[in-house]
Formats: C-alpha cells, structure tokens, sequence
C-alpha cells in the first residue's frame, strides 16, 4: 500500500532541523523529497558519526533522496529551477531576503510553476526588530517563555534538555504543508505557508503555560506565582512520576500510600485546595513516596488508578514492555553506518500506511538518479558536473 502523499514531490533546500524534520514527516507518509545540499552537505551530517552520517542526520533525513547543487552557480540554479517544474511543494529555512537574493523568492519559484506550496520557515519571523538575526534552538527557548516555564517561580530560567523548539515548529510546519495541499487539491491554486520557531513555540507553550495570562481582565487573573510543579518522586531505589489532578486521584493516592489521615485534611478537600496548596501536598506525597521502591508504588498506584510511570533511561527505553508492545523502536540495516536503532513513524494508518522507505542518503548520493528523471541527458548531467555545479560530492 502506497503511503497517504505518495505521488506529491517536495523540493526542500532546508538544513538542520527544522525544515528537515518536517519533510522527514512528509516524506515517511510517502511523498518524494529532494533534499539539496551544497557540496559540503548539511551541517548536520558532520556532527559526529560516520562517513557524512550524524545520528541526528540519519533519523531525521531518511525516506529522502540527496543531490548536490551548488546554487552559487548559474547552472546550478537553472538545474534545481528545472527540479521545481515537477514539484508540489518548495521549502526553504534560510534567514529572511536570503532566498530572494539567491533568485529563489517566491515569484520566482511560482513563475515556474504557479500552483506550488512555497513554504518559508524563520526564527523570528520575516519582520521586526529580531528578523535579521541567526537563529537557534536556545534563542527560540528564551524568547517563548520555555527557559522562564522551566526555571519555575522566581527560579534561574533553564533550558530544556532536548530541542524543543525546533521540532515544534517541525510538526506545525508539515500539519500546514498537508493543509496546504489538500487547499490545492479543492481550489487548484498554491499559496505561501509562512512560519516561524517563534510563534509555532509560543502557540505551543501557550494553553497551560499562560494560563495566568490569558484572561486579560484583572479581576479574571490567578495569582502569577505558583508552586513548581515537579511531578518526579524519587523512591527508595529510583524515580518514578505521580500525577493527582483529580481530586479523585488525590482520594486514590492517600488510600495507596495508607496515608487516610490526608483526607481530611482541609487544605485538599477539594480540587481548588489541591492548587491553592499544591506545595504542601507535593511535599507530603514526596516524604511518602521515598519510603518505597518504584516497583511498589507503579503496583499500588495503578491498583487504585493513579497516573504514573516510571523514569525511564535513555540506554532502556527501548526494552521497556510497553514500547515493545508499540513495536515504536526498530532496527534497520543501513548501507554505510551499519545497523541503525530509530523510532518507526508515529502515526498508523491502516489505509496508506507511514514507513521508512529508504535508510538516510549519503551526500549526494542521487544526484544522477534525480537529474535523470527531470530529463537531462547523460552529457549534461557531465557538463554540470565538469562546470562544478554538482560539486565534487556529488
């Protein structure tokens, strides 16, 4: 079975995450995308690994094929020109008014072909005093209220320990492309889809994280500083997580923990009291929980449906029953680095099924398979070549 956006073709000029992750999405739902480097390649291949092949770069550039372009030349920009004839969607990261000086704006990609999706990812956006700056994960952390959410009140800001941003913005970038192209498929006519880590992090962080901020009224505000709500215990032999929101859950934690005297303590008589009082009620949940092994309070807990969980280790995450159950983690066999332990797609679909259709390419390792299929001949893929436009990758 074909995937759901097999038959669409995406030209994408994007490196590093951002852009990368979002056809990385696309591309593992069947969609057929070129990803352009420059001779040296994403910067992203060089980050360790081997041969051109980061870990990062190789789960997140699979199901794609690679062709070098040097599109600081002439040919080598008439050639990716002639690539976007047949394409569906154009995407492009770079810093705003930088894919205009290089002649590929918007007009000039939709000149070719008038109905294509021309997508645009920033930092900070296309206007505005931050417009013109370099932009990574971190920035985006600071500026979105991330690294303030994380410090906790009247903590140091702190940042995340993973890429956040970047990925964010990934997702919200390709649920707009699909959105952009089922537009086309109703009305016949492409548009610009315009996007920035900025915003697609603060409408991700907004719901909970400005919950105090959002009913702008003052007599609707809550109180600004909150307890910080760190909802990992540490038990007798290691982590485990506990969420009582409910006062249900709170009922069900006291009756687990054999601690009923709590539940008549007026501070949590009711859910509003459980935030009033958060701190005290963490605190006391916590003096509990170290007393047991996590082994102990995931049996009791789960007995009285308490949300928990483990904390799990990088090293195991992969052998835990309930990922093997998911089958999330799987093992393929790549050419070049070997053998490869990523996550499948996390989406099933029974009718177009996602999947990884090819292990991550080498630097341009499809250079004469794509140039072919736009139909140039054998001798003008040399040409090229020979003129230095393909790079000496390629």
């Amino acid at each position: 079975m074909a995937g759901a956006l097999t038959g669409y073709r995406i030209v994408d000029i994007t490196q590093v995450i951002s852009g990368p992750l979002a056809t990385r999405i696309l591309a593992d739902q069947g969609a057929d995308v070129l990803k352009i480097e420059p001779p040296t390649g994403d910067i992203l291949r060089h980050m360790g690994g081997i041969s051109g092949l980061s870990p990062t770069f190789t789960t997140i550039n699979r199901s794609k094929r690679s062709i070098v372009l040097d599109l600081k030349q002439a040919a080598a920009l008439d050639t990716l020109k002639r690539l976007v004839r047949g394409a569906d969607v154009f995407i492009q990261n770079s810093r705003p008014g930088a894919a205009d000086a290089m002649g590929l704006s918007e007009a000039a990609i939709r000149e070719i072909r008038p109905d294509i999706v021309y997508v645009s990812i920033s930092g900070f956006g296309e206007t505005g005093p931050f417009a013109h700056k370099r932009v990574y994960d971190p920035m985006i952390q600071g500026m979105s209220t991330l690294a303030e959410i994380q410090g906790g009140p009247g903590g140091r800001p702190r940042l995340m320990r993973v890429i956040i941003p970047d990925k964010v913005t990934a997702l919200t970038a390709s649920q707009a492309i699909t959105a952009a192209l089922l537009a086309r498929e109703r009305t016949g006519e492409g548009q610009h889809v315009r996007l920035s880590m900025l915003d697609a992090v603060l409408a991700f962080a907004w719901p909970e994280g400005m919950a105090y901020h959002t009913f702008v009224a003052d007599h609707l505000q809550k109180p600004k500083q909150v307890a910080r709500r760190d909802l990992i215990y540490e038990t007798s032999d290691g982590y485990v997580v506990v969420s009582t929101v409910a006062h249900r859950e709170w009922e069900a934690f006291c009756r687990a923990a054999e601690k009923t005297e709590w539940l008549s303590d007026p501070r949590f008589a009711d859910t509003a009291g459980l935030v009033k009082n958060a701190k005290e009620r963490l605190d006391l949940m916590a003096s509990a929980i170290r007393e047991r092994s996590t082994e102990h309070w995931l049996e009791v807990l789960d007995r009285e449906d308490v949300p928990c969980a483990p904390v799990l280790m990088r090293e195991d995450v992969h052998l835990h029953p309930q990922v093997v159950a998911n089958e999330i983690v799987v093992e393929d066999e790549h050419p070049v680095a070997g053998k490869v332990r990523q996550t499948r797609p996390a989406e099933r679909m029974d009718g177009t099924p996602s999947e990884i259709s090819r292990p991550a390419p080498t630097l341009g390792q499809h250079t004469d398979e794509i140039l072919a299929e736009s139909g140039l001949e054998e001798s003008e893929i040399t040409a090229l070549r020979e003129a230095g436009a393909l790079g000496r990758s390629a």
